[in-house]
């Protein structure tokens, strides 16, 4: 993981008061892993975890009624 700040994407649910999540894309092509927050605690514990599993969680959450 790179030791630079992350430039960090709010869930586009962030604005509703939810529990949401922030993710750091432009980190993906460097690292090739896709770095996961809540957006609730910044200064929180980051996730990183390979992309097709980001895409199977968006897939899965957008599939829901969550």
């Amino acid at each position: 993981m790179t030791t630079e700040p992350l430039n960090w994407t709010k869930s586009s649910y962030s604005s509703n008061g939810g529990a949401c999540v922030e993710w750091a894309p432009a980190t993906v092509s460097a690292t090739g892993v896709v770095p996961v927050r809540d957006s609730k605690r910044p200064n929180g514990l980051v996730l990183t975890v390979p992309p097709s599993a980001w895409t199977g969680l968006v897939a899965l959450a957008r599939s829901s009624d969550i």
